[in-house]
């Protein structure tokens, strides 16, 4: 299914001379007195905004997944300690694996890769993390121990317990991305590398998968911090004190600098899952623009009302977050659904500490959830059978830095 479009000439005839469109003054990371400038400005107006929750919507979002960072005492409540029989355990898994002759990462699942204690708790695991609190840290890895190669299998081999489906990450067909900063980020105009491959710190924001999964195979010198933040919790706290952002949050009006068919997309922020409720689903760049991928000058430009509730998500994102700092070796995997997350910049060191993660995009076909109807085709593209998909790129050292071209017009995706 292709996300709504456009009908605006000016969009769909690109020689078509475009009218200067005038944007509301909002950042990829937001300057919280420009937000609270925002807040006052539109109150003073007294606009003639809707009053309740919207029809269909949820009061309040009653679940374990409703959390605030303040309500853990002790990293010990999520972060789970692998013993040394479960290392074992795995090292032989991987050998298992690597004595059937087929290296293909692809291949990873258990049935191949036997884990015969883990495996169960890595199953009750794989259910918090669908229908409980959301997220988890395994902790206790070595990745020194290992080969690139290795390293890869046995990721692939314990995440697939949680979600054995894989997600492409872009269109080379790329199953797993390496997040590491291996090129300088140089504010000018003109190309400039994608996230991942940058030091820069990162706003809170969903991905395009179902679960997220990021193994540490080293840690920067300073920062690199995550920052995990409940959708439900965001979605209570606007509920409760601003009902009417919901309306504004669940409105198909939102246009993303995402080109398809030449056309640009709309689509909501807030979306409902049923049975699990509301959750978000978006990234600031396409909505805002940012120095190292401008925003796209033939897509309108959002609303004031919409900037300030665009705003209202990153702040309470930012206050009820939940701030991880994660040790080499670490896995850490949560709920894409479920919450938004975010990073701090980092500083790697000069020969040791060089932040180096691999991501993976994970799905359960048995516990997913029911994808929105407005997010199918995204869906489609990371899941799917998708011709790219079919040409899986499995990168064992390294991601070649996808550098952004000015103005991004590939896809939703």
């Amino acid at each position: 299914m292709a996300c709504p479009v456009s009908t605006d000439a000016s969009v769909q005839n690109p020689e078509a001379a475009p009218q200067p469109i005038v944007r509301p003054d909002i950042d990829w990371i937001p300057s919280y007195k420009v937000y609270k400038d925002r807040v006052a400005r539109l109150a003073a107006l007294e606009l003639d905004r809707p009053t309740g929750i919207p029809k269909g919507w949820p009061t309040h979002v009653d679940t374990e997944r409703s959390w605030s960072g303040s309500d853990f005492e002790s990293e010990d409540e999520y972060a789970i300690k692998l013993t040394p029989d479960d290392i074992t355990e795995i090292e032989a898994g991987l050998a298992h694996f690597k004595g059937t002759g087929d290296l293909n990462p692809d291949d990873v699942k258990p049935s191949n890769f036997p884990l015969p204690t883990l495996g169960p708790r890595l199953n009750d695991i794989s259910k918090a993390i669908h229908e409980g609190r959301g997220f988890v840290v395994l902790r206790g890895l070595d990745p020194d121990k290992y080969s690139s190669m290795d390293n890869m299998l046995l990721y692939l081999g314990v995440t697939s317990y949680i979600a054995e489906t894989r997600g492409m990450q872009d269109f080379d067909g790329r199953m797993i991305l390496h997040i590491q900063a291996v090129v300088e980020d140089i504010k000018k105009h003109g190309s400039m590398p994608n996230s991942p491959y940058v030091a820069r710190a990162q706003p809170f924001h969903t991905d395009l998968c179902d679960i997220l999964s990021l193994y540490a195979l080293d840690v920067a010198a300073y920062g690199g911090e995550s920052f995990l933040a409940s959708s439900a919790k965001i979605y209570n706290e606007i509920a409760r004190t601003r009902a009417d952002i919901i309306h504004v949050l669940a409105k198909d009006d939102w246009p993303f600098d995402e080109f398809y068919n030449s056309q640009y997309h709309t689509r909501p922020l807030l979306h409902l899952f049923p049975p699990h409720g509301p959750s978000f689903q978006f990234s600031r760049r396409p909505l805002t623009g940012s120095h190292f991928s401008p925003h796209h000058p033939l897509v309108p430009a959002m609303t004031e009302i919409q900037a300030e509730a665009l705003d209202t998500v990153y702040f309470l994102a930012k206050q009820h977050a939940l701030e991880i700092t994660l040790r080499k070796g670490d896995i850490q995997i949560f709920n894409n659904f479920a919450m938004l997350h975010a990073r701090s910049s980092f500083v790697d060191g000069e020969i040791n500490n060089k932040r180096h993660m691999l991501r993976l995009w994970l799905r359960n076909e048995e516990r997913k959830w029911a994808t929105p109807r407005a997010l199918e085709r995204l869906s489609w593209e990371c899941y799917g059978d998708h011709e790219w998909r079919r040409n899986a790129v499995w990168d064992v050292e390294r991601s070649p830095p996808e550098l952004r071209v000015n103005f991004r017009r590939a896809s939703c995706a």
